[in-house]
C-alpha cells in the first residue's frame, strides 16, 4: 500500500508540473483530464502526508521520553505520541478507503426514472411524493434538475417519472437510491382506516456521453407529434415532442417537457444512451456477481430496499438496517444520513472483502 502511496504522490507533482507548462491550456482535453487527475489525487496525498507526519511525530515523542528527564516534558510527550497514534490508526483507514478501486461512473450526472408498482393510485401519489423528495435533495445540494417525461393521474399523483440530476458526484450518492420503495400507510380514498402497503421503483442511471455509448441511425426511429396533457404556452400547439423507438432492444423513450422539438429530442437521446449504457453495466454487474453483493449501490432493481411507515413515521434502510424516526424530514429531502450510512456500509463491505 505504501509503495502505491510514494508513487502516487510522486504522480501529482508530475501531473501539478504539467498544468504549469505554457501550452496545456491550448489543448481543453489534457486540461480536463489533468485537473481531473489533480482532483483524484490530492485528497489521497494530503492523507498520505499527514500519516508520515504523524509517524515522525511518533518517533520525536520516543526520542523525548528516552532523552528528557523533565517530568512535565514527558508527559507532554506522552500525550503527544497517545494524540498521534489514534491519529495513525484513523488514517490507515482513511487511506485504505481512498485507495478502493473507485467506481468509473462515480462523476457522472445522473437520469433517474421512478415507476409506481403494486398499490394503483396509492403508488402514484407515493412516487409523486419521492420525486419532490429528490428534488428538494437535488436543490439543497445545489444541482440542476430536469424532467424528461412524466404521466401524471389527475389526483396529484405519478404513473411514471423521469428527470436527470447534473451536478458533482451526482451518481456517486444516488446510486444507492436503486431498488424498490414501500410506503405503509393508510390512503386517503380508505375510510376502514386499514393501513396498505404500495410500491415504487427507482432506476438510477449514469448519463452516458456519446463515447460511451454508440447508437447506429438504423436501429432508431424519431417520431415527432403534438404534446399533450399539462404544458406552457405552445406545448400543446405545436409538434414539439418526440418518441425514439430503439428496435434492438425494444426501449421507446418520449420527451415532450421543452417547447423545442430539438431540445426534446437532445433529452430523448440523453436518456436512451443512459438507458443502454445502463443495460451494459447492469451486463457487467451480474458477470461479476460475487464482487457485486458487497456493493450495496449496484443491487439487483427488484430488491426491496427501503420502507417508509407513515403511522409510526419511521423509514428502514433494508440493506444497512438502519432504521430512523424522522419520516417528515426525509420526505422533505433530508436523507443525507441514509446515503452516508449506505456509503460507510458499502466501503466496509468493499474492505472486508479485500481482507478475504
Amino acid at each position: 500500500m505504501f509503495d502505491r502511496l510514494e508513487d502516487l504522490l510522486i504522480r501529482l507533482e508530475e501531473v501539478l508540473s504539467e498544468l504549469q507548462e505554457p501550452d496545456v491550456a491550448n489543448d481543453q482535453n489534457r486540461f480536463r483530464k489533468l485537473m481531473k487527475e489533480q482532483n483524484d489525487l490530492t485528497p489521497i496525498v494530503e492523507a498520505y502526508k499527514e500519516y508520515k507526519a504523524c509517524k515522525q511525530a511518533i518517533e520525536d515523542s520516543l526520542q523525548m521520553l528516552e532523552e528528557e528527564s523533565d517530568e512535565e516534558m514527558r508527559e507532554l510527550a506522552k500525550e503527544e505520541l497517545n494524540d498521534s497514534k489514534a491519529r495513525v490508526e484513523e488514517l490507515e483507514r482513511e487511506l485504505k478507503i481512498l485507495l478502493l478501486p473507485k467506481d468509473p461512473n462515480d462523476d457522472k450526472d445522473v437520469v433517474v426514472e421512478i415507476r409506481a408498482g403494486a398499490g394503483g393510485d396509492e403508488a402514484a401519489l407515493f412516487a409523486a411524493e419521492i420525486y419532490r423528495m429528490y428534488v428538494h435533495y437535488a436543490e439543497g445540494r445545489r444541482w440542476k434538475v430536469e424532467l424528461v417525461e412524466c404521466e401524471e393521474i389527475g389526483i396529484g399523483g405519478m404513473k411514471n417519472v423521469t428527470f436527470m440530476l447534473n451536478g458533482k458526484g451526482a451518481y456517486s450518492v444516488m446510486k444507492y437510491e436503486s431498488g424498490v420503495h414501500r410506503v405503509q400507510r393508510v390512503p386517503e380514498t380508505e375510510s376502514g382506516g386499514r393501513i396498505h402497503t404500495s410500491t415504487i421503483t427507482v432506476a438510477v442511471m449514469p448519463e452516458a456521453e456519446e463515447v460511451d455509448v454508440q447508437i447506429d441511425e438504423k436501429d432508431i426511429r424519431i417520431d415527432v407529434m403534438r404534446a399533450s396533457g399539462n404544458g406552457g404556452q405552445c406545448v400543446n400547439t405545436t409538434d414539439s415532442a418526440v418518441r425514439l423507438t430503439h428496435y434492438p432492444t425494444g426501449i421507446v423513450i418520449y420527451s415532450q417537457t421543452e417547447k423545442s422539438q430539438l431540445q426534446n429530442k437532445d433529452k430523448a437521446f440523453a436518456l436512451l444512451r443512459a438507458k443502454l449504457y445502463d443495460i451494459e453495466c447492469q451486463k457487467r454487474h451480474d458477470a461479476e456477481a460475487e464482487a457485486r453483493k458487497s456493493q450495496i449501490g449496484t443491487g439487483d432493481r427488484s430488491e426491496k430496499i427501503r420502507t417508509y411507515n407513515f403511522p409510526q413515521g419511521r423509514v428502514t434502510d433494508h440493506r444497512i438496517g438502519l432504521t430512523l424516526y424522522k419520516l417528515d424530514k426525509i420526505m422533505n429531502g433530508d436523507i443525507q444520513e441514509i446515503i452516508d450510512a449506505c456509503i460507510a456500509a458499502d466501503q466496509a463491505a468493499k474492505l472486508a472483502s479485500m481482507n478475504d
